[in-house]
């Protein structure tokens, strides 16, 4: 098994963008599957957010120190490789990148039970080939009302699929219904879970 540690450069030779942690993850799958190292299939697109778009994570770039930074929703590469350690990728991190499973878990993402509910997170896992091939964006959600750019766009042309030109609104992953894979990353990296919710209580 490569180590997949060893195989891509640091994060700031990816294509950081401080608004954009979807296209962030998109292109280091992109550079995964481009470079042929190690299986694409053993990686993971994992959109965090909840009902409410208001969730906590810490060891953030935008937020030194030891609180968390409250985005509407995250973005960050798994790799689950069988037999080995799992690895998450996160481009906005202060914590090593990449960062062990187990670490990230306990320092960035803690436990939901010392989170008030309409903070806690809920999980979308999506395959890295799957994302590569429908993820699309226009990135219209990174201007302002005035169509002003927040922040600087990414160098690279727009995301694109043959059949559309953008899903980082309507049916992007963070706002699909059902909204969320059943997944606890707190009790097992590799095998979805159950999460009681109001979203998935039927």
């Amino acid at each position: 098994m490569w180590p997949m540690v060893l195989c891509l450069p640091p994060p700031g030779a990816l294509w950081l963008n401080l608004r954009s942690s979807e296209e962030n993850i998109w292109k280091l799958c992109e550079y995964i599957k481009t470079h042929n190292q190690y299986p694409l299939e053993e990686c993971y697109a994992v959109f965090i957010s909840n009902e409410r778009k208001m969730i906590p994570i810490w060891k953030q770039q935008a937020r030194p120190g030891n609180g968390p930074v409250i985005w509407d929703y995250h973005v960050v590469l798994l790799h689950v490789s069988s037999g080995e350690q799992s690895f998450i990728y996160d481009l906005d991190t202060v914590l090593p990148f990449p960062c062990p499973f187990d670490t990230y878990v306990e320092d960035a993402l803690k436990t939901d039970n010392d989170i008030h509910p309409q903070f806690r997170r809920k999980f979308r896992v999506i395959r890295a080939d799957s994302y590569l091939k429908n993820f699309a964006s226009d990135r219209s959600h990174m201007k302002d009302s005035s169509g002003n750019w927040r922040e600087p766009p990414p160098p690279y042309p727009c995301i694109e699929t043959e059949d559309k030109e953008d899903n980082a609104e309507g049916d992007h992953p963070a706002n699909k219904q059902p909204m969320w894979d059943p997944w606890d990353p707190t009790q097992d990296c590799l095998t979805p879970k159950p999460v009681p919710s109001p979203a998935n209580q039927g």
